[in-house]
């Protein structure tokens, strides 16, 4: 249930209200627009009156909502969340680059990557130090020393990193990573999910390779339903019959997402097709349909990568999507 707050509602009737809402036992989420205040409430609202709310002076309306995500919908939150991360942030008017390898595998390696990504328009560095690989036999990341590599390229960039998780034991290591991410294996490793909940930190949520944008919006609930709040939805391409790329890049997720929630949403287009060639045209696409950012892998030597080089752009080929993208976002601001 959200109730809408008539314009010059103060600040002392809120928290009157938002007091006797919670001696109710519901959860209340108070969200600030620029234009109106929308109080949410969680939990068991079958015995909250609608027409004694309506009677009060302060609210305009009261609406139920039926889905069963509550904190991550745009009726909660009628505005886009803007998540900072360090100097920069993902949502509204910033349109994240997150670049960087898919494993880090040396310190040569992503030292001379985070340069050229930086030079190229990244925002934020991406590197695997933990991997989640299909075959047992096949490189599993750097692990701790990974991360460590990765800390040594922030301080020398300035970018913020960005690396997965893949056991909520691995958290202590993660303190200095400015956004954990959870690959699509984990999407609904909700143990995982309600530990990440309690931290503080901004989540990559990655879309499972075959699952619905309610189960990824769900999912997106269980770590909001811990009090954290800061989730970036990413979408990186589903399972479907298609051979010729390695997954099908949902891009109408974009704009279905836009409507239902209010989380920044970024798109994956390396591991979407798993070809180089196809990351371009795909990243203009996702920036054309409102996407507030790319995740794309980037590599010195794809040829000789220890993961997906396949689809690992050279930081010389990053550099010139990166300025397509630019082009495109000031053609749908005009259009």
């Amino acid at each position: 249930m959200i109730a809408v707050l008539k314009n010059g509602t103060s600040d002392n009737q809120i928290e009157n209200l938002s007091s006797w809402l919670r001696s109710q036992g519901l959860d209340v989420h108070i969200s600030k627009g620029s234009t109106h205040t929308v109080i949410g409430l969680i939990g068991d609202t079958t015995k909250i009156d609608e027409e004694l709310l309506l009677g009060l002076d302060m609210i305009e309306t009261v609406k139920r909502i039926s889905e069963p995500f509550k904190s991550a919908n745009r009726k909660f939150h009628p505005d886009d969340t803007i998540i900072n991360v360090g100097n920069t942030s993902v949502g509204g008017k910033d349109f994240a680059l997150i670049a960087g390898p898919c494993s880090v595998e040396s310190e040569e390696q992503v030292m001379e990557i985070a340069r050229e990504v930086k030079a190229a328009g990244a925002t934020m560095l991406r590197g695997g130090a933990f991997k989640p690989r299909t075959s047992p036999y096949d490189f599993q990341g750097l692990k701790a020393d990974g991360i460590e590599l990765l800390l040594l390229a922030k301080r020398e960039t300035g970018l913020p990193i960005v690396t997965e998780i893949m056991n909520a034991n691995h958290l202590p290591l993660f303190e200095d990573v400015d956004v954990i991410q959870v690959g699509a294996r984990n999407m609904q490793n909700f143990e995982l999910l309600k530990e990440l909940g309690h931290t503080n930190k901004p989540i990559l949520l990655k879309r499972g390779l075959a699952n619905t944008l309610k189960e990824l919006l769900m999912s997106a609930e269980y770590i909001m339903a811990g009090g954290n709040e800061n989730v970036i939805l990413c979408e990186r391409g589903i399972r479907t019959f298609e051979t010729y790329t390695r997954n099908t890049l949902d891009i109408s997720a974009v704009p279905m997402l836009r409507e239902l929630t209010h989380l920044p949403i970024v798109v994956d287009p390396s591991h979407a097709t798993g070809v180089a060639k196809l990351v371009k045209p795909m990243a203009l696409a996702a920036a054309a349909a409102g996407a507030d950012g790319l995740m794309i892998e980037v590599h010195n030597d794809p040829a000789h990568a220890l993961c997906d080089g396949p689809q690992s752009l050279t930081p010389a080929a990053f550099s010139d999507v990166t300025k397509a993208v630019k082009r495109v976002l000031a053609a749908v601001e005009e259009a």
